[in-house]
């Protein structure tokens, strides 16, 4: 499908012809040839994100993953409703961490801004995006480097970063991703995140699809996340944003990935994890309020996601706004109710 393609801009033809502008001494004159007239060629340019076309011009900034405080401590969380995406990962001392995907819009005040995991390497791959994070442990800093993505830190002199004077550190970091952006060479995103479903097209019946209206993401014995779903989005019902800046999905993804030690610890003595955003394994896609069991498939750190259903029919996203729960094979489980 679209996996495959340089994702810049999608052109849909929808009846293109050659117009000859030589004619010979048996043409017709040009005002009789209603043939050359031709019919114009349409372009139609999607986000990578969202799969939704842009009212103008295509941004010309990469896409950013930016992380962000997930706890009590980091509160309230700022610009998380200005992502495209938002991935919930698993970091140490069984808390989670958020990797915002910024593209269409670019905040001026993002936080409360944290460091960077390895697992940031799946997450920003598909889409070559920039991480941006307050800084990070050498072996992190090295999984990014190796997977071929930009960073940009606080810790390396990286530019935006400011002081939250009602907060202290390391939960005080606020970013301008503008001034980030105004530093940053325009890229070539490698594909599309999903595989969207086609504009104008519904998304097939999936095998197993079963109306849901909220539900319940453990990620370890002492986090839990939990949504609610009403008016076409699901929210967060115990999470941490600013008042009237909650991030509304349109689509709410659970990935069981595998999760393995990331060979450093904390300054707190935990030992990090890093979950491994690439290969095979269960999850379930909820589209509104239909959920249904699926196997992911992410054949390399940076492939596009696609899902099957339990008749291995292909799954695809509409477009919208999408969160998703990276969680743990091992530890890891979800409730739809």
């Amino acid at each position: 499908m679209l996996a495959g393609m340089k994702f810049r801009l999608i052109a849909v033809v929808t009846a293109l012809a050659l117009v000859t502008t030589a004619c010979s001494g048996d043409d017709k004159p040009a005002d009789d040839q209603e043939s050359t007239k031709g019919d114009s060629q349409t372009v139609v340019q999607v986000s990578p994100l969202t799969g939704l076309e842009f009212g103008g011009e295509p941004p010309v900034n990469p896409v950013f993953v930016v992380k962000v405080e997930n706890s009590k401590s980091g509160s309230p969380q700022y610009g998380v409703n200005q992502a495209d995406m938002v991935v919930e990962e698993m970091v140490e001392g069984g808390i989670t961490r958020l990797a915002a995907l910024y593209h269409t819009t670019l905040p001026t005040k993002i936080g409360h801004v944290r460091s960077l995991r390895g697992t940031d390497a799946g997450i920003a791959s598909p889409v070559g995006a920039h991480v941006v994070a307050s800084g990070g442990a050498g072996p992190a800093y090295d999984v990014i480097a190796q997977a071929g993505l930009t960073t940009y830190t606080e810790d390396n002199n990286s530019p935006g970063f400011s002081t939250d004077s009602a907060k202290k550190r390391p939960y005080n970091r606020l970013l301008d991703l503008t001034t980030v952006a105004a530093q940053a060479s325009p890229t070539t995103i490698p594909g599309p995140y999903f595989q969207f479903t086609p504009a104008g097209e519904t998304p097939a019946a999936a095998a197993g699809a079963r109306p849901v209206t909220s539900a319940s993401v453990t990620f370890s014995r002492s986090h839990t996340t939990t949504f609610g779903y009403a008016d076409g989005g699901w929210t967060r019902t115990n999470g941490f944003a600013a008042p009237g800046e909650e991030f509304v999905a349109n689509n709410l993804v659970v990935i069981y990935a595998q999760e393995r030690d990331a060979g450093y610890r904390d300054p707190a003595g935990n030992s990090v994890p890093e979950t491994i955003f690439q290969g095979s394994g269960p999850g379930v896609v909820v589209i509104g309020g239909q959920a249904v069991d699926v196997t992911w498939t992410k054949e390399a750190l940076n492939s596009t996601v696609s899902f099957v259903d339990a008749a291995g029919a292909p799954v695809t996203i509409p477009a919208g706004k999408t969160w998703i729960e990276l969680v743990s094979q091992d530890r890891g489980s979800a409730t739809f109710q």
